[in-house]
């Protein structure tokens, strides 16, 4: 292998690690980015939470106040959520056999 050779492979491979090194810091910066978004993103989230469990509070207070069981309603509403729902068709069959088909 001649020197001019070596000197061609030898610049390809600074050339090559240069373009390495460019992306490395771009993907650094955007790396950077993405976590200040993030930090950012959980302090709305924390804020918002903090607003909502106020919101609660303040809504079964009024629901007290208005003789309305919040814990019944709660455990209503985990009742629908926990019965899987049938699809259109499902239900139409369901009607049907119910009523006997009957008209």
């Amino acid at each position: 292998m001649g020197l001019g050779s070596a000197t061609k492979k030898i610049q390809q491979v600074a050339d090559t690690a240069e373009k390495l090194y460019e992306r490395l810091n771009e993907v650094r910066a955007q790396v950077n980015a993405m976590r200040d978004d993030v930090a950012e993103t959980r302090t709305r989230v924390d804020a918002m939470e903090h607003r909502v469990d106020r919101q609660a509070v303040l809504l079964e207070a009024l629901a007290e106040k208005e003789g309305i069981d919040v814990d019944q309603l709660y455990a209503e509403a985990a009742i629908e959520e926990a019965e899987p729902v049938p699809d259109a068709e499902e239900a139409i069959v369901e009607e049907a056999e119910t009523d006997g088909g009957e008209q």
